[in-house]
């Protein structure tokens, strides 16, 4: 059961780059938190429903000015950004729950990382999300649940849904 949880609908790629700024924000104001015990996101929804922009404007607000690339066929993209180590990982090509485990990546995740993964569904024995997104493709838009599921988790939701009205409320 979440802790706290919420539906978003985000209209288009310039609400889509508006939510990962919200979000990057509380990753921000998070920052010591997470530089103690990690944050652990899921990234869920079928393909094309803006995952990886999500999370590219979540790192470009975090100050990435570099490439940005879908970790699909790499499975994993590293960054630091903000002094934390920031892991997007993509599951999607995974057809065996256990492919997490051989593969090793079980050692990023803790303090001072923050780890979004895309199809987390895909990947056995992932440690419980913070933040689970859930985004779902509609007639005009994206429709985004967000469900947090630790405190540290509920405290980023707190803040990024503060920061994406003040946004909205600026126009």
């Amino acid at each position: 059961m979440p802790l706290s949880q919420t539906t978003l609908f985000v209209a288009d790629e310039a609400a889509t780059t508006r939510l990962g700024a919200a979000l990057a924000q509380a990753i921000e104001r998070e920052r010591t938190s997470i530089a103690l015990r990690g944050l652990v996101i899921g990234l869920s929804g079928d393909l094309g429903a803006g995952k990886t922009s999500l999370v590219r404007a979540i790192l470009r607000t975090l100050g990435m000015t570099g490439p940005v690339k879908s970790p699909t066929f790499a499975l994993l993209e590293p960054y630091v950004v903000s002094s934390l180590d920031f892991y997007h990982f993509d599951f999607y090509r995974f057809t065996d729950p256990r492919e997490f485990a051989a593969a090793g990546f079980r050692e990023l995740f803790g303090p001072g990382a923050v780890c979004a993964i895309e199809w987390p569904e895909r990947a056995g024995d992932l440690p419980s999300p913070d933040l689970a997104l859930t985004l779902n493709v509609e007639e005009q838009g994206r429709r985004v649940d967000i469900a947090a599921h630790s405190e540290l988790g509920a405290a980023c939701l707190n803040e990024a849904i503060k920061r994406w009205e003040e946004t909205a409320a600026a126009g």
